[in-house]
């Protein structure tokens, strides 16, 4: 009888690990392996309703250049469009997607730096768009397949370039993320609009919100996983630990009513940065939605902050 209680015990414990795991793998799935999610509008739709329609329908009719390279890590087919400023000039920016977006959802953006005189250089992150891929990075891997996006720009353009990188949401996290490596001097600032401080965090607290689940212990097991699959934890995609290393000028926007990524981490971000700065929360703007909100205030403010490094 007490060998049978044993059995029981057992498989009921086994049943509870073989429930969890695969509540971690679902998980996983869900935060890093490219798909379409119902919680994020379909920003490919064009629509005439939309506040940014005319910015959006510029980009497509835009005139682009294909761009292509291999990813700093795992050998990726890379790819990005490349937007030439109306007038000749030495003025780049490099703009980062969010989470499952890609060049194309950066239209708006892309049109607002091109009146500002600038070339646009906007790359799908790996896994997304067009490039190759198997999983989202959080920006980590990515950040040094940014720092090839902006020497290719320089051999492309030339030694004198000056070079704007910007991002949204996890773009935005890429951007800072960004900002802690060793980059050439023709960078001479950063913007970034709504990123958050470490991707572990996020994902905690994107698992209590949309799946309504404790993020410990499933965070650290999704964490683990994503180490053997992806090649890093979570907690190391810290935006935060890259700012304290960076001491070059960076603009911080953030949505007042973000809900995705609490306007909360925006301050953290401000803090840690060890370069010139300016911080902007957007009045009654939720996430990644600051341009829609006032695209007028919004590009005056980039243009203004701008102007103090780049000539």
């Amino acid at each position: 009888m007490k060998k049978k209680y044993i059995y029981i015990i057992i498989l009921v414990f086994l049943i509870i690990c073989t429930g969890f795991i695969g509540a971690a793998l679902y998980f996983f799935h869900e935060a890093v392996i490219p798909s379409h999610k119902s919680f994020l509008s379909d920003t490919k739709t064009l629509k005439k309703s939309d506040p940014l329609y005319k910015q959006k329908k510029w980009y497509l009719d835009a005139y682009k250049q294909l761009w292509t390279m291999k990813s700093a890590t795992g050998n990726l087919k890379l790819v990005a469009n490349y937007i030439p400023a109306a007038t000749q000039t030495d003025k780049t920016v490099v703009v980062a997607h969010g989470f499952m977006g890609s060049k194309d959802t950066m239209g708006a953006y892309a049109y607002l730096f091109h009146q500002l005189g600038y070339n646009v250089l906007l790359p799908d992150a790996r896994a997304q768009g067009d490039s190759q891929g198997q999983y989202i990075g959080y920006g980590w891997p990515e950040r040094k397949d940014y720092v090839k996006w902006i020497n290719k720009v320089i051999n492309t353009n030339g030694q004198n370039s000056q070079i704007v990188m910007f991002g949204v949401s996890m773009g935005g996290a890429t951007t800072m993320m960004t900002s802690g490596e060793k980059l050439p001097s023709q960078v001479k600032a950063f913007v970034e609009d709504c990123g958050y401080t470490n991707a572990r965090t996020e994902i905690a607290y994107q698992a209590k919100e949309l799946y309504h689940v404790p993020s410990f212990p499933l965070v650290n097991v999704v964490s683990g996983i994503n180490k053997i699959r992806n090649g890093f934890f979570f907690g190391q995609a810290s935006a935060v630990k890259q700012l304290h290393k960076n001491q070059r000028p960076m603009f911080f926007i953030h949505g007042a009513k973000d809900e995705f990524v609490p306007t909360s981490m925006v301050y953290q971000n401000y803090s840690a940065t060890r370069g010139p700065k300016e911080l902007w929360v957007v009045k009654g703007a939720k996430h990644a939605a600051s341009l829609d909100k006032n695209p007028t205030e919004y590009q005056h403010k980039v243009a203004q902050f701008l102007s103090k490094y780049i000539k």
